[in-house]
């Protein structure tokens, strides 16, 4: 079972032997030592939980994994966190991700990449992003210049030339990203919105983007850079941030499709969402023997 990730214990107030705290700190504030404390993230604990259970021969090789949803409702977390553990298992060469069809434990190969622990997930950048550019973008409409507006249309009229989702893309989208945070003359926002989209470029985010960026998600795409710069260029800051708000939460929604055999017949249009606490997240149900040898010997 997952332990929770949601509440930390932290040390209590004191020192090596003698140690008082000072007169000079106000109650309850004394200065402390504290050990820095680092919570893996919840799709690094669903990844490795699942990783456990086929390891262990639960789901054996050439079998169906539950799929998406079923994973969700057992472990009681989000979706978005069980496709990055989903992707991770997949980079890691554990899993298969067939759209329309399932997800199937694979024999890892020999040179397969070990897990890593420091990977920020797709959705974990994108909402990341989508707080922070929102408020750039807004401010960028307030004090953008026709010089700051003409960087930013030189990198869409680049991103426009492109008709499909790729390496040359990627560096126009990123210009244009960059350009909006030029407008604010802010050294360390442009580093940090430029190291934040470069996180793209890591193995987990480009395997998602594998399954989900094609040309028809690229010229949606465009549209919505379009409306960015529209808002900035009118000086509407309101228009701006929402632009950029809802670009980058399209693309978590584009990232977030379903993949692999779920019906929908019968399913509600519409789900009430729910903040549902990681702390203490269930456990998937374990297939029974018949199950993982009629997934191995349809896989045969």
């Amino acid at each position: 079972m997952l332990r929770s990730i949601g509440k930390t214990n932290f040390p209590k107030i004191g020192g090596p032997p003698g140690w008082r705290p000072s007169r000079r700190d106000p109650p309850g504030e004394a200065s402390v030592p504290l050990e820095a404390v680092e919570a893996r993230r919840l799709y690094r604990q669903v990844a490795d939980q699942l990783r456990s259970l086929i390891d262990s021969g639960e789901y054996a090789v050439g079998s169906r994994l539950p799929t998406e949803r079923e994973l969700a409702e057992q472990l009681k977390i989000s979706r978005p966190t069980v496709r990055e553990a989903l992707i991770a298992l997949e980079v890691e060469g554990r899993v298969r991700i067939r759209v329309g069809s399932g997800i199937y434990v694979t024999e890892p190969a020999d040179a397969a990449p070990a897990p890593s622990a420091v990977i920020e997930g797709p959705f974990e950048l994108l909402r990341a992003r989508e707080f922070l550019e929102s408020a750039i973008a807004e401010q960028a409409a307030r004090v953008a210049t026709r010089d700051d507006v003409a960087r930013i249309d030189a990198a869409l009229v680049a991103m426009e030339n492109v008709e499909h989702p790729g390496e040359a893309s990627m560096v126009h989208d990123r210009a244009f990203h960059i350009a909006i945070a030029g407008c604010l003359g802010n050294a360390v926002l442009v580093r940090v919105v430029g190291e934040l989209f470069d996180q793209r470029l890591n193995p987990y985010f480009a395997q998602l983007a594998q399954y989900f960026e094609n040309p028809t998600t690229w010229r949606t795409a465009l549209s919505e850079h379009r409306a960015v710069r529209d808002a900035i260029a009118a000086r509407r800051p309101k228009a701006a941030r929402d632009a950029m708000r809802d670009h980058l939460a399209h693309s978590q929604e584009r990232f977030a499709q379903n993949f692999g055999a779920e019906s929908t017949a019968g399913a509600p249009a519409a789900r009430k969402r729910t903040a549902r606490s990681p702390a203490q997240p269930g456990k998937p149900k374990r297939p029974s023997k018949k199950e993982a040898k009629s997934g191995s010997a349809r896989r045969r």
